[in-house]
């Protein structure tokens, strides 16, 4: 859980790991609780513990987790020395530095913006700055407990604000959506929404629906906050008859003003993965890194073409970039005996903005509700590819002992 596990899954990995252990346990699981109860059927007694615990995806730490919960289960190790292990792991400092982090934000915003939000190399740098300010604000939020309850609003007011400003010039060079859709991609819920559909379709619906309930509201604030710094310019400005939605893009405009071209994915999607698994904590000398990289790339491929074929439905070109991803990630998994779960977070985070960058945009859907709506559909496309991959996968083969550790 420290590590951000998939939720849906932790209850059967404990009791398969008490079942080889041969403890008399039962858990439950809550949003940030787990509650364990070990029996004695002799005693006619049982002793319960709440663990609770939160923290932050970290696919370098999952990685080793999994390996440990695997040595355990398949009698390779001892119960004391993995606990050891697990301590260890716990108690480790940060991987990467703060400034190195904000870097990596910057990048990420940067890419997306041309690759997913039709930007111009013009936009992909202020999106950059944009992100850099979210991050920075992100590192006050945690060290304020006040500042912490309104960070989504104040944090989507600044990149609306600023992209609102910028595409009001009379000029026309700046594309409002591509700034502020990009900017403020490191803040989305995508994850979140992802794991709660997940929950759901596991049957597990009180974890399910509470998260699901916050990541919408959490997406309302977000809308609330871009509506604000977008109205706030026109208050400030005549100048509402030069301000266009969509991106004003004419073909006299210069190479850095114009979208970019579409064989520019095939050097912007491996680098914009890399730096995605990189933000997620994952070891730069790994060899899970290049396996992400690959199943990333199959992902955004897979998408696009299905979006050349399929128009207007985001949540069924989303379940088509899922399967493939859940596809070649169980059979790494199965095969070659790597780990699904952490090997495929990159390209099913990847499919969040593409799938809403399908749907028109983050902020050109308009008000909260429509953002949110349009995040519900493209989670509930992945979370149907992921379960359809996964069955086909583990439909072959010998059965496993320990539980699946995949979405």
């Amino acid at each position: 859980m420290t590590f951000g596990a998939p939720s849906h899954r932790i209850e059967s990995q404990l009791i398969a790991a008490a079942r080889i252990l041969e403890v008399e346990a039962e858990f439950i699981h809550l949003p940030g609780v787990i509650i364990c109860s070990f029996g004695d059927q002799e005693l006619g007694c049982s002793e319960t513990h709440f663990v609770k615990c939160g923290g932050r995806l970290s696919l370098g730490a999952l990685h080793k987790v999994h390996l440990i919960y695997r040595s355990v289960v398949h009698d390779e190790n001892s119960a004391k020395k993995a606990t050891e292990q697990l301590e260890d792991l716990l108690n480790a400092p940060p991987m990467y530095s703060t400034a190195f982090r904000c870097l990596l934000a910057f990048c990420l915003s940067a890419l997306i913006c041309p690759l997913a939000f039709g930007g111009s190399f013009l936009d992909l740098w202020i999106a950059g700055i944009g992100a850099l300010g979210l991050a920075i604000l992100q590192l006050c939020a945690t060290k304020s407990a006040l500042y912490a309850n309104v960070f989504e609003i104040t944090a989507a007011i600044f990149v609306s604000f600023a992209a609102r400003g910028l595409s009001s010039i009379r000029s026309q060079i700046f594309c409002y959506t591509a700034i502020s859709s990009s900017a403020i991609i490191g803040i989305l819920p995508g994850y979140l929404i992802l794991s709660s559909s997940l929950e759901l379709a596991s049957k597990n619906i009180v974890c399910g629906s509470v998260k699901m309930v916050y990541a919408l509201i959490y997406t309302l604030f977000l809308g609330f906050g871009l509506q604000i710094g977008s109205d706030f310019i026109f208050y400030l400005t005549a100048t509402l008859h030069d301000i266009i939605e969509a991106c004003y893009r004419p073909r006299h405009f210069p190479w850095y003003l114009q979208p970019f071209p579409t064989w520019t994915a095939i050097i912007i999607v491996p680098i914009f993965s890399l730096l995605s698994s990189l933000a997620n904590l994952q070891p730069l000398k790994s060899r899970q890194l290049p396996v992400m990289v690959v199943i990333s790339c199959a992902s955004y491929t897979s998408n696009k073409i299905a979006n050349h074929y399929i128009f207007n439905r985001s949540d069924v070109v989303s379940a088509i970039g899922a399967f493939t991803v859940g596809l070649l990630g169980n059979i790494y998994s199965r095969k070659m005996g790597g780990t699904a779960f952490t090997s495929m977070v990159t390209g099913v985070l990847f499919l969040v903005p593409s799938g809403l960058s399908q749907a028109g945009g983050i902020t050109a859907n308009g008000n909260g509700i429509d953002i949110g709506g349009a995040m519900i559909a493209v989670t509930i496309g992945i979370t149907v590819g992921l379960f359809m991959s996964q069955a086909l996968v583990y439909m072959f083969g010998t059965r496993k002992n320990a539980a699946v550790f995949s979405f």
